[in-house]
């Protein structure tokens, strides 16, 4: 269980479309639905599988389907920039979903919204969330998790500051993290550098 930076000319390029301040909505929102398929080719390379008999329109065959449901559980409201894409890919998979908000005062997480499937607890959970800053709101959503039962979870975002990366696997140390990009650090004001900005305002052109 470890940080996975998943290594791909086509997210690179991707990345830098979004990366890009005068990339508008709309290319922004499709490039990180793409990218999220992209990343969920990689991630469930090691998914489980079990043996099916099907019948082809030549003969009977034995052949491999997932063994395991899957949930993907977006925090709101970046995550859900991420959704489609991975749905793209797992057409199956239930949604979730988890509401954070920061305490100005305390700057800790407080949830304002949680609602989950019935299968969620013997099921792959995948926890997206675009970017993985200080890492409150992934040890929270996580959090959350845990106290329902879900065994396996993965975190699934798109660029992370090492300072939040540490954050959650000193909290979590036997979870996967999966990101396009591990980014620089985090300035005084709690971005991640060279980052993309605000994700949420961008995907939905509340800027």
């Amino acid at each position: 269980m470890s940080l996975h930076v998943l290594d791909h000319s086509l997210i690179k390029h991707k990345l830098t479309l979004i990366r890009n301040k005068d990339t508008k909505t709309k290319d922004f929102y499709q490039n990180v639905s793409e990218i999220a398929s992209l990343m969920a080719y990689e991630i469930t390379r090691d998914f489980p599988l079990k043996d099916i008999e099907i019948e082809t329109p030549i003969c009977k065959t034995v052949q491999k389907e997932l063994a395991c449901e899957i949930v993907i559980v977006p925090i709101l409201r970046a995550g859900l920039g991420m959704v489609d894409g991975i749905r793209d890919m797992i057409p199956t998979a239930k949604v979730g979903f988890i509401g954070l908000y920061r305490d100005e005062k305390t700057l800790l997480p407080h949830t304002y919204f949680a609602k989950f499937p019935p299968n969620i607890n013997n099921a792959v959970v995948l926890v997206i969330d675009p970017m993985l800053a200080t890492g409150g709101s992934a040890i929270e959503a996580i959090r959350i998790l845990k106290d329902k039962g879900c065994s396996d979870v993965r975190f699934v975002g798109l660029v992370g500051a090492p300072e939040g990366v540490k954050n959650l696997l000193d909290k979590y140390p036997n979870l996967d993290i999966y990101l396009a990009s591990l980014d620089e650090k985090l300035n005084e004001h709690g971005y991640i550098v060279p980052g993309l900005g605000d994700c949420g305002d961008r995907l939905f052109g509340t800027k």
